[in-house]
């Protein structure tokens, strides 16, 4: 039997409905994009402290508390002025000063490319950070200011440079 005229065309093909990203997705991606500038304010206007401490201080906050009573310092003396120092490209008076603030700094930046290139291709930052185990980065990080806090606390107290 002849067809009594063309067919009906099949449907024009969905769009790809576009993934929709968690509120911790943006909030993430905000906070590595103000942290990078904040390190960039950092280098043009934070003079680090020639103690290796107290940087804090230029930015209205109040001295260390254990420095000021006990000489000790605290697990994050030292980490504004590494910050500071590296920002302003100084890395080996920023680790030598304190560790930990230099992995902050070379953290920041790292992390906001990671964050700019996952957001472009269209994947959620949230998602993407629940595929670490929440124990290895504890672990980590409390590694990592530990040995950090220890060896300002012998750099302060002369056993060490």
């Amino acid at each position: 039997m002849p067809s009594a005229g063309p067919e009906p065309s099949s449907p024009a093909p969905v769009a790809a409905v576009a993934r929709t990203r968690s509120l911790e997705h943006l909030v993430l991606l905000c906070l590595t994009t103000l942290a990078a500038l904040l390190l960039v304010v950092f280098a043009l206007y934070v003079e680090p402290d020639p103690r290796g401490y107290g940087t804090h201080q230029k930015l209205g906050l109040p001295p260390c508390l254990p420095m000021e009573l006990w000489e000790l310092p605290c697990p994050g003396c030292g980490v504004t002025t590494s910050v500071a120092l590296a920002a302003r490209g100084e890395y080996l008076a920023s680790f030598t000063n304190q560790p930990f603030g230099f992995l902050i700094a070379l953290g920041i930046p790292l992390g906001f490319v990671v964050a700019w290139i996952v957001h472009l291709r269209g994947r959620d930052l949230r998602q993407e950070l629940r595929r670490v185990p929440g124990w290895l980065a504890a672990s980590l990080g409390v590694s990592i200011v530990g040995l950090s806090w220890l060896y300002k606390l012998a750099l302060v107290r002369g056993w060490i440079g």
